[in-house]
């Protein structure tokens, strides 16, 4: 399981914001992940998506990394934001533009 950490940590750290999803950002392939997708597209943000079908141990290791049972899985500068229940409420808030803009990914004339 730790080269899979290893390699869940590296995504991490690479890119301000990671997606965890079944299918990719052009297909999503279940609802919850293409909702998400859908809500960082309307904030102009980029994003790194990772498809868990195309890696069982990306998608089991996932799961183990955040003990989070649930596809898909949003990261926002290495920390775990939640999943599509969550982000969908954080947007409808407002909470997930001020998140995005206190650490510098989205200007506030974007949001």
């Amino acid at each position: 399981m730790s080269d899979v950490f290893d390699k869940i940590r590296s995504d991490l750290t690479s890119h301000d914001i990671v997606l965890y999803m079944k299918g990719n950002e052009k297909f999503p392939m279940c609802g919850f992940s293409a909702t998400v997708v859908q809500i960082l597209k309307a904030l102009g943000v980029n994003f790194k998506s990772i498809d868990v079908l195309q890696d069982l141990e990306i998608r089991e290791g996932i799961k183990t990394f955040t003990n989070w049972p649930t596809i898909p899985q949003l990261y926002i500068q290495g920390e775990f934001i939640g999943g599509c229940d969550i982000v969908r409420e954080m947007y409808q808030m407002g909470e997930l533009q001020d998140l995005l803009t206190e650490k510098g990914i989205l200007t506030s004339a974007a949001s």
